[in-house]
Order: structure tokens, then sequence, then C-alpha cells
């Protein structure tokens, strides 16, 4: 199981839609920063385990694709932080977890 990388409105639009039929989670990540750099290894961690397979996993890149991550922090009424993870259920947020707190561990007992 891997995720896909997004870059534009209409594939975030896409996801929002989707979330109604499974959940999505996103984790928007910025290239420039340690904290999230360590992010994306404990995402990768917990893709490469045993992930619910009934989510779709999602990367959104911060900088590169600064309009989505303002869209998808717009839509679901959250703060925008990097690093950032969002489980969106059914068009909204259903948990949100940023920085240090973005763990395998974390991910296991939310999503699993």
């Amino acid at each position: 199981m891997n995720w896909n990388e997004i870059t534009t409105l209409e594939e975030w639009k896409d996801i929002l839609a989707k979330s109604s039929e499974r959940g999505q989670v996103i984790l928007k990540h910025s290239t420039t920063c340690p904290v999230s750099a360590n992010a994306l290894h404990e995402y990768e961690q917990y893709l490469e385990s045993v992930p619910n397979d009934q989510i779709d996993y999602t990367l959104v890149k911060v900088i590169e694709s600064r309009p989505v991550s303002n869209q998808i922090a717009e839509d679901l009424g959250v703060k925008h932080e990097s690093p950032q993870m969002i489980f969106v259920k059914n068009g909204e947020k259903y948990w949100t977890a940023s920085h240090w707190s973005v763990t395998k561990a974390h991910m296991t007992a939310v999503l699993d």
C-alpha cells in the first residue's frame, strides 16, 4: 500500500467527494522542514506495516502545492500546520495531528 501525491485543486475536490464513501488521510508535508521529514518517515512506517485498507492515503507538499494546501485548510476549517495529518470522513475533518504528534503509533491508534 502506498500514498498518492496531489498537486491540483481538482484532485483535492475528488478526494473530498470520495470521503463520503471511504476515509481519506492527507499528510501535509514541508520538504524543507526536519520535523516534517520525521512525520513523513512515520507515515511511511505506518503504510509499510498493515495499514487500514479501507482508507486512501494522500500527500500534499505545502510549498510546491500551496493553493491545494490552503484550500484543504479552508474546506475543512483547520488551521494550516506542517507537518499535519488530517483524517477526512463525509467531507469533514474527523481527526487531525501535527508536528511531533504525527507518529506511526498515533496513526495506528486512530486509524485501526
